[in-house]
This record gives structure tokens, sequence and C-alpha cells, in this order.
């Protein structure tokens, strides 16, 4: 596990094939957001190319920093990774306590709220790995002009 976290290019990169492959079998499934009166509807194949996207520039960032040979914070790639798949397997769960049968407005309303903020906290978490890699590059800058 150390090992993987010496690498965590290989995380992002070794993700998107199987987010490829998600967005490609969920067939014509789309995911709804309701805000106020708005609907934003988004096919999980488009969403499964922008996550791959995404992910794809963060692990070419990490593999850069690892062939310039850059030490980035380990606290801070853990982290980073924590959120991003953490969150994502957190929502997957909580996303399963729906109901739908019986329709318990304040329940759902309660879980809507929770995913909500884990989303938000995955969002704002992402700011971290550009934090790390400026960390890295001021880190070995100063390490060794001192």
């Amino acid at each position: 596990m150390n090992r993987l976290f010496e690498k965590p290019h290989l995380i992002f990169l070794l993700a998107i094939p199987i987010i490829m492959l998600i967005g490609i079998l969920s067939g014509d499934a789309v995911l709804d957001i309701n805000v106020h009166d708005t609907y934003l509807v988004i096919a999980y194949l488009h969403f499964a190319v922008l996550i791959s996207i995404v992910f794809g520039i963060i692990g070419i960032g990490y593999w850069i920093m690892q062939k310039a040979n850059r030490k980035l914070s380990k606290w801070l790639i853990w982290t980073h990774i924590g959120l991003t798949f953490g969150g994502t397997l957190i929502v997957w769960i909580l996303n399963k306590f729906y109901r739908t049968e019986i329709m318990e407005y304040e329940f759902n309303n309660n879980l809507t709220l929770i995913i909500t903020l884990i989303i938000l906290l995955m969002i704002i978490g992402q700011l971290i790995f550009p934090i790390n890699i400026i960390y890295g590059l001021i880190k070995n800058k100063n390490k060794t002009s001192g």
C-alpha cells in the first residue's frame, strides 16, 4: 500500500479505464440534478469522459512530479486520494439508501443534504492537488539553493 502512495499517478491512471467502462456499460442512463426549477441532465458516458479527463490531468501531474524528482507531501497525497476515492465510495453507498417506494421526504432530504456536502468536500479536496504540486516545487527549490 505504501508503494502505491509512492506512485499516486498509477491510482488515477488505472481508474480511467474502469470509469470509462462503467460509463459505456451504463447505456442511456443519465444523471439528473434538480436545482429549484432547473434540471441539469448529464449522460453517464459524458460524465465518465469528464471524470477521466480530470483523472488523466491529475495522474500526469503526479507522474511529471515524480520524473522531475520533486518530493510531494505524503499526507497531502493521502488526503487527496482519500477524499477522491473514499468520497466517491461513500456517495455511492449513501445513494443506495434512498427510499423511493415509501416517499419519506424528510429522510430523503437529509440524505440529499449529506450527499451534497460530501460531494462539495470532494470538490474542495481537489484543491489539495495543486497545493501539493506547488509545495513540491517550492520545497525542492529551497532545498537545492541553500
